[in-house]
């Protein structure tokens, strides 16, 4: 690993200007690489997690990355020019402007409950921007990693694009490479000891973290539509994402009517769910233990627990079937819980509501329903939060126009689009004198003439 790093490195220091045909070109290779291996690299998902249907990784996976790379390609022309900036008064005639460059190489650090789309987004705006890129990929997805690493060894330049597998022990010595910048995907936890490790090289670091993503679901909204949308958002790959409604503020007195809803849209939409080929299974055993252990935890406090379905969780295949709580206390309360399992939160007024999420570390997502709109400013002013989607769950993730990021606990920095473009180049200032200037008139000594003419510019 530190030869490759030794020597893209090397190779990016030797061609630091990358034209705009270069970029183009290793984004129509990324994107051959996709859809060549669409379907192998969706069997082998499956495969890491049990069971994943084709079409939800095509859906949540391969989708968002061919919108990406249709918004880089159309508009990286235009990212990559000079941006006239205006000079102060007293400096005219000069000219000023912002000059993207690539920063060299980017290392990206991909979790497991997106192998693909989370690996790629982020390379989209490394190519873009003109970088090169080493990409660790998690170990808990071995069959994806390997047809992954495979395909990117068929298709790029080993000083272009390289894979690292292996362990955890793997994934730090990948962060503490001096990288040009170092974006992560995953757990808060983990984002902490990835910046650590990057700080002895003071590497600059994106950090796209996870959190408590909570539901508020007004008293003017539709109700039904509120949990049509948010059981969406839950169930798409067993709730295993990181923008995942994970716990849902609602009216006192609506919990029943919620439950009573959700239990008709996963009967319609997730029918026989124990042998049902369409819903996710649990990545590997150590989360599935932990999503149990919560469980227990939560009832042992006193929780109730109102199963959506008559499936029972199958550890042998890592079933667990989507689960409503109510009186939540323990792990389920305080941590991300990264699994189909939706917490019921009631209160009396919108103001109780708010105050529960804002004392809480800022989301990675929020998602406000209501059909007020005075009611959607006033929590937008209030919230803070990486990203929100009104009166929808997850959609605001798939906008190329909108950045993608956390706050505080959630993350740091933003990509995708235009955004993801500045994030991984080294936008230049720039300060071109003319040669008719007055810089002359303020230099020693300072006399009379300096005095008038600081006095002038003091006005």
């Amino acid at each position: 690993m530190q030869d490759q790093f030794t020597a893209m490195r090397a190779a990016s220091r030797a061609g630091p200007a990358v034209p705009h045909k270069l970029r183009d070109e290793r984004l129509q290779a990324l994107h051959g690489l996709v859809m060549d291996n669409r379907q192998v690299f969706g069997q082998a998902i499956s495969q890491d997690f049990g069971q994943r249907p084709q079409a939800e990784t095509d859906l949540a996976e391969v989708t968002p990355i061919l919108e990406e790379l249709r918004e880089a390609r159309r508009h990286m022309r235009r990212w990559m020019a000079r941006r006239r900036v205006p000079v102060g008064r007293w400096f005219h005639p000069a000219r000023a402007w912002v000059q993207p460059q690539p920063l060299g190489l980017i290392g990206i650090v991909a979790p497991w409950n997106y192998p693909l789309q989370l690996a790629v987004a982020p390379l989209i705006c490394a190519f873009a921007a003109g970088n090169r890129a080493m990409v660790k990929l998690s170990e808990h997805t071995p069959a994806f990693s390997a047809a992954f690493a495979h395909a990117v060894r068929r298709d790029f330049d080993p000083d272009v694009l390289s894979v690292v597998t292996g362990d955890a022990g793997v994934a730090s010595e990948f962060c503490a490479l001096p990288f040009d910048h170092l974006l992560f995907t995953g757990s808060t936890s983990v984002g902490r000891k990835v910046m650590a490790a990057a700080a002895p090289n003071l590497t600059p670091v994106t950090l796209e973290l996870g959190g408590k993503s909570p539901v508020l679901i007004a008293p003017d909204a539709r109700f039904d539509h509120a949990v049509a949308r948010i059981m969406a958002g839950k169930m798409l790959n067993a709730g295993q994402t990181c923008t995942a409604p994970d716990y849902v503020l609602l009216p006192r007195g609506r919990e029943q009517d919620f439950i009573a809803a959700a239990r008709r849209w996963v009967a319609r939409h997730y029918p026989k769910l124990a042998a049902n080929p369409d819903y996710t299974r649990i990545i590997n055993a150590a989360q599935f233990a932990r999503l149990t252990d919560a469980l227990d935890q939560a009832k042992q406090g006193g929780a109730l627990l109102h199963p959506l379905t008559d499936a029972e969780p199958d550890p042998g295949r890592r079933l667990m079937p989507p689960i409503v709580t109510t009186l939540t206390t323990g792990p389920l309360s305080e941590d991300e819980i990264f699994g189909p399992i939706l917490p019921l939160v009631p209160y009396d007024t919108l103001r109780e509501a708010v105050a529960d999420i804002i004392a809480r570390p800022r989301p990675l997502a929020f998602y406000p329903f209501t059909e007020s709109a005075e009611t959607r400013d006033l929590l937008l002013s209030q919230v803070v939060a990486g990203g929100v989607s009104v009166n929808d769950t997850l959609f605001h993730v798939v906008q190329t126009g909108l950045p993608f990021g956390g706050v505080g606990a959630s993350g740091m920095g933003v990509y995708h689009g235009r955004a993801g473009f500045d994030r991984m180049s080294h936008l230049m200032p720039v300060f071109a004198q003319s040669r008719l200037n007055g810089a002359g008139l303020i230099a020693p000594p300072y006399g009379a003439r300096f005095r008038n003419v600081l006095r002038w510019m003091m006005r």
